[in-house]
């Protein structure tokens, strides 16, 4: 299994080579409860989280907001009663970049922060 969560962003600019349908492959097997919907033809990853109530849901929105922060690379959030919906996605290259695996990786890593 790979280390994505344990790596860090980098700077990502326009220019900047998207992930090829090879490396695509190999990272979805990282975060397989992940999935790559393709919206008005931008590729982005996106997992919807559930919870028992509003409250988690809401926490658990707060710690994805403090990660995007820290890595300064910002997902769209969609918060609903009892889930949460996030999709990561690189704007400076409309599609997908290395960096948005490691930002899956790394809020699926925040559950266990969640039941703490």
């Amino acid at each position: 299994m790979s280390d994505l969560k344990n790596q860090k962003c980098e700077a990502c600019q326009a220019g900047a080579p998207q992930v090829t349908d090879q490396e695509l492959a190999t990272l979805m097997r990282e975060i397989p409860e992940w999935a790559a919907p393709s919206r008005d033809g931008v590729l982005q990853l996106e997992r919807e989280y559930k919870f028992k109530n509003f409250k988690k849901a809401w926490a658990f929105s707060n710690l994805v907001a403090q990660l995007a922060e820290d890595e300064f690379h910002h997902p769209t959030l969609t918060l609903e009663w009892g889930k949460l919906t996030v999709t990561w996605w690189t704007h400076a290259i409309n599609g997908l970049h290395k960096n948005d695996f490691i930002m899956a990786a790394k809020t699926d890593a925040l559950l266990a922060q969640l039941d703490a």
